[in-house]
């Protein structure tokens, strides 16, 4: 198994977001905190009860369970993690990724890779084509200006290698690229075995690039977990590792080759299939995102370490939730709350109605059976319960939400509070997470 070398970021540049003044440009932040800074906020220890509907909100203790269970898992089975930063966008929540350990920080594209930049990541993983002139240039004047920035991207066609050559200066650093391998009916990728060693063989030729490995995305085939969508997935990892080992030839000497798959649905399958070539000098990485927040839909029924485990470890636990009040009740059985599509994720399943917050003082926040979510409009949620009897809300009333997909939770927020304790009756908010989309 390969040394642990594991990337670093800007410590300065990321405590100096506690110096941001908030204002009205953060949909967060009530007009009682508008011109302090975040510093002197947190330093009053504010409560949920402060912030207005609706809210994201993140969980320090979920957060801190999660990240240390992916970083125990991952010694447990040899692989390395360069976390999908695009989940989060969020370089605080990097750094306690990095703090674990994480090789690289994960990205999709150029302008991801500019905040990370921004906040000094050491190592960024592309996990996509880069093929703009102009990325391209900045990415070479980057490489020239910092010889302890490392940045790799994939390729999938010779077209792609001849694109970067031709913008790339072939005398500066080479930039690192891992042959991308996709699946039929998946999103990019080669398609058969011979094309993938013909751009490897293309990226080895060429003089401004240098052939780092292969990568892929397994999930790009489906989030099936039943047997057969197993197998599939077990087939294309297996897949993967023969262009790795067809490519073996080319690498440059001393060269610790990266071999890279794993979403938050099939690490467990990357472990299993993957996980043996570090035996023979690979670095077999993860790029799992969404297992930092888990969640009450789509990942708590799909992950390996969710609701019903494939592997070993302790469970993931979810640690976002949506904050929202009822605002009409205008006939049986119904109740309007004020968020909806540009709040709350809503694209892999919709919000899940779970804890009645404390109606006044001295009364505790109660859990929530009988109600759900039947639809989202742009600022409205529908929420559905029986119609006869007492109405289990009232106007005014808060919610707490269980979400699903963390990818489309961080990216309406631009200011996320962190809290102590999201079961608790009114939770300390003891961060404010910065985000860059």
């Amino acid at each position: 198994m390969p040394a642990p070398d594991p990337a670093v970021l800007d410590r300065a540049a990321l405590a100096a977001l506690a110096d941001e003044r908030l204002g009205w440009q953060f949909k967060a932040v009530p007009p009682a905190w508008w011109g302090r800074t975040v510093h002197e906020v947190l330093a009053d220890a504010p409560r949920l009860s402060e912030l207005p509907t609706p809210l994201l909100s993140v969980s320090a203790a979920g957060i801190e369970h999660n990240v240390a269970t992916m970083r125990r898992w991952c010694a447990g089975h040899g692989l390395d993690l360069a976390p999908h930063g695009k989940t989060t966008m969020a370089p605080a929540l990097w750094a306690a990724q990095l703090d674990a350990g994480a090789w690289a920080i994960t990205l999709a594209n150029p302008s991801q890779l500019a905040v990370a930049r921004a906040f000094g990541v050491s190592r960024v993983l592309i996990a996509n084509e880069v093929i703009s002139p102009l990325a391209l240039h900045w990415i070479a004047a980057e490489l020239a200006a910092d010889d302890g920035f490392q940045v790799l991207v994939w390729a999938d066609s010779v077209r792609t290698v001849e694109l970067m050559t031709a913008a790339l200066p072939a005398d500066g650093r080479a930039l690192d690229v891992l042959v991308e391998v996709g699946g039929d009916g998946g999103r990019t990728g080669t398609r058969d075995r011979e094309t993938a060693l013909a751009v490897g063989r293309a990226v080895a030729a060429a003089p401004a690039l240098r052939l780092a490995g292969v990568g892929g995305y397994e999930a790009a085939l489906g989030n099936d977990t039943a047997a057969p969508g197993l197998d599939r997935i077990r087939a294309y990892l297996a897949e993967l590792a023969a262009v790795h080992a067809g490519l073996r030839p080319l690498y440059d000497d001393g060269l610790v080759p990266v071999v890279s798959a794993g979403g938050s649905t099939f690490f467990d399958l990357v472990a299993e299939v993957l996980g043996p070539l570090t035996a023979h000098g690979a670095r077999v990485l993860l790029r799992s995102g969404a297992y930092i927040a888990h969640d009450d839909g789509i990942y708590r029924t799909t992950s390996p370490l969710g609701a019903a485990p494939r592997t070993d470890g302790e469970r993931l636990v979810p640690a976002i939730h949506g904050w929202v009040r009822v605002s009409s009740q205008p006939e049986p059985g119904l109740a309007l709350y004020d968020a909806g599509k540009r709040d709350l994720p809503f694209d892999e399943g919709l919000p899940e109605p779970q804890l009645l917050r404390p109606r006044s003082p001295g009364d505790s926040a109660r859990r929530l059976d009988g109600l759900t979510v039947t639809k989202v409009n742009d600022q409205h949620g529908f929420l559905r319960f029986t119609p006869n009897g007492e109405a289990p809300v009232r106007v005014g009333d808060e919610l707490r939400l269980g979400l699903s997909h963390p990818c489309t939770a961080f990216d309406k927020w631009a200011l996320i509070p962190m809290l102590d304790d999201a079961d608790s009756d009114d939770p300390v908010v003891v961060d404010l997470v910065r985000t860059f989309f």
